[in-house]
């Protein structure tokens, strides 16, 4: 089976897990910016990493614009955010991003990464910062969003490698 590793990265934790599911795979790997439609047909597997922004994965629209062309391959998708992990998030993600036809067509995992303000660019900035002002005017916040503002001072990184078992496993038992 051939087998590609894709990522969209905005501050380098979806680069780094993207990182270590080819090594993992022993496959290749591409930035989203690399690939097109005709590059993609090319795979029995497609792996795509994506960051998360407002329940949106980045980059997610050249599998969305092209499943009916690859809905016959192996879409599995990860998708990376500061948010510790809560099996609501998942079905938030999964409904946002696919119309119910289209979840049958892929697998997705989430898993924990980062956040560093330093390291986005200005329309992110931008966009953070608007979060970081609903966050500072909202009176009781929940451990998760004194945890998200505290960060934006003191970057945080919750990646660990042994986070990609699962989609590393379900790849395997797709061989």
């Amino acid at each position: 089976m051939k087998i590609v590793v894709v990522y969209k990265s905005i501050s380098g934790f979806t680069k780094r897990y993207a990182e270590w599911i080819a090594e993992e795979l022993n496959t290749g790997i591409l930035r989203r910016e690399e690939i097109n439609i005709d590059k993609l047909l090319e795979y029995d597997a497609i792996v795509y990493g994506g960051s998360l922004h407002a329940a949106g994965i980045t980059g997610i629209n050249i599998i969305k614009k092209n499943l009916s062309q690859l809905k016959d391959k192996n879409i599995i998708i990860f998708v990376t955010g500061a948010s510790p992990f809560k099996e609501e998030l998942i079905d938030e993600i999964k409904q946002k991003n696919f119309q119910k036809d289209e979840r049958k067509y892929v697998k997705l995992f989430y898993f924990r990464g980062g956040f560093n303000f330093n390291k986005l660019n200005l329309a992110n900035k931008i966009i953070m910062t608007l979060f970081k002002w609903k966050l500072q005017s909202k009176r009781n916040k929940t451990p998760d969003e004194k945890g998200m503002l505290a960060a934006y001072k003191h970057p945080v990184d919750f990646t660990k490698k042994g986070n990609i078992k699962e989609l590393t496993d379900y790849v395997n038992s797709l061989l």
